[in-house]
């Protein structure tokens, strides 16, 4: 399975995103289904309005279960641990403290640049 730190992957690279951070997690979510990856996503803050928590073809969104500081990776973190295999899990993170916390139980640990620059490609073979 692969959990995706979406705002990591939203924020690795300055497009504008912080101008529409909803806009922004909906786009990711969009180009995840469209290039065919089958994610986790789990974003920070208040659900996105027209946009809840739940599966948008191979893409499931999760919203962090508490406000404030690493809220998403403590969920992220929280998901992996309950995992029954977690070995089996690939994080998408560029935080070096829940990539720690998820290597601990087994994870794999992808960059966020590297996953948006694999996500990219994938989408202009389509």
């Amino acid at each position: 399975m692969i959990v995706v730190d979406a705002m990591n992957v939203i924020g690795c690279r300055p497009d504008g995103w912080w101008k529409d951070r909803d806009g922004a997690l909906v786009q990711l979510v969009e180009d995840m289904q469209d290039a065919g990856v089958a994610a986790l996503v789990v974003a920070d803050g208040a659900p996105v309005r027209g946009f809840p928590a739940g599966t948008y073809g191979s893409v499931r969104l999760a919203y962090a279960t508490r406000r404030g500081p690493n809220a998403a990776d403590d969920s992220i973190a929280s998901q992996v641990a309950a995992m029954q295999d977690p070995t089996r899990a690939t994080v998408v993170t560029s935080d070096k403290d829940l990539a720690n916390r998820v290597s601990q139980h087994g994870a794999v640990v992808i960059g966020a640049r590297a996953f948006r620059n694999s996500l990219e490609s994938r989408l202009s073979y389509l």
